[in-house]
């Protein structure tokens, strides 16, 4: 029990502090705590835990990828153009899934086949996959939209049970992935000591790539689910949405440098960071405030973990990998 308290504690202080937030707020007005505002809270993030899932496993491999929300606008307005088109939501979802995991095998080549710096590459990225789509669409949004694509013509409802189960889903999918199939224990191998995980017969670049390849694939998944909930589809959709993944799963105890973390920690970063904005209008403070919070809150996470490293040595278990593989 103790060990695994001690193997969770970021997850558990991170945890600790989203309960203390609720508690506040909630005393400051208990409205807070209402369904349809939890609710409200939960669909407002659903599509940045997908796009967290997938940055957890690029940082686990000690990667990072900043395009994410450049991919995210992609395929938003692919699927809206599509569906437009009259493609059945079936083959609407794997063609903006397909278009995702393409773009992140583009980012995966340079990466892993050509060890390319992934804050260089990404960064690349970005500018071309948004700079391109403003080119090709002049800045115009997909309108005049199907009924049958809002909500996927289930209805709100309905439609947002759909929506936040399937990021459950990919949430708990991922995470057993992780603790349970070699492959999850790859991505921690690499990120540890990606030499070490070449002599123990793994193949770090493949890791690596496959990574990126998922990181699209979610965020097509994420751009769809998100793009469903309105009438209207925006070419500039996912304007700081790297950002918002990334802090998430730094928050969530996953080390930067990779070979630590879990996506448990993901799913109360993402809660967390998520809140802050809804609980000071709450609170009745300025939301202009919620940029500085989460920045303090990140750099805190950041300098903890730098802390804890230096602290901490790393133990070498079996083929020389860190014993920090969960």
């Amino acid at each position: 029990m103790k060990s695994s308290f001690a193997k969770y504690k970021r997850e558990a202080s991170v945890a600790a502090s989203y309960l203390l937030l609720l508690i506040v707020v909630a005393v400051i007005d208990s409205s807070f705590l209402q369904p349809a505002n939890l609710r409200d809270l939960a669909m407002n993030n659903a599509a940045v835990l997908i796009v967290a899932v997938g940055m957890t496993l690029i940082i686990l491999t000690g990667q990072i990828d900043i395009s994410v929300g450049s991919q995210f606008a992609v395929c938003t307005y692919l699927a809206g153009s599509l569906a437009k088109t009259g493609v059945p939501s079936v083959l609407l979802l794997f063609a903006v899934v397909a278009a995702g995991a393409v773009m992140g095998a583009v980012g995966g080549l340079f990466v892993a086949w050509l060890r390319m710096p992934s804050i260089v590459v990404t960064l690349a990225l970005m500018v071309a996959w948004r700079d391109g789509l403003r080119w090709i669409t002049e800045g115009a949004w997909v309108q005049d939209l199907p009924q049958n694509f809002q909500w996927f013509g289930l209805g709100q409802r309905v439609g947002q049970v759909v929506v936040i189960g399937a990021a459950l889903i990919v949430l708990v999918a991922f995470g057993w992935v992780l603790r349970h199939l070699s492959a999850g224990r790859s991505i921690y191998a690499v990120g540890s000591d990606a030499e070490a995980a070449r002599l123990a017969g793994m193949n770090p670049q493949r890791v690596i790539f496959s990574t990126f390849v998922l990181m699209g694939a979610l965020v097509g998944v994420a751009a769809l689910l998100n793009a469903m909930r309105f009438s209207i589809v925006p070419s500039n959709a996912g304007i700081g949405l790297e950002l918002k993944a990334i802090a998430a799963v730094v928050v969530g105890g996953t080390a930067i440098t990779g070979g630590r973390g879990s996506i448990l920690g993901t799913l109360v970063g993402v809660a967390l960071l998520g809140t802050i904005g809804t609980a000071l209008v709450f609170m009745g403070i300025n939301p202009f405030w919620e940029k500085a919070i989460q920045g303090a809150i990140i750099l805190a996470a950041v300098v903890s973990d730098v802390a804890v490293g230096r602290l901490t040595k790393p133990h070498v278990g079996d083929f020389g990998l860190r014993t920090n593989i969960q």
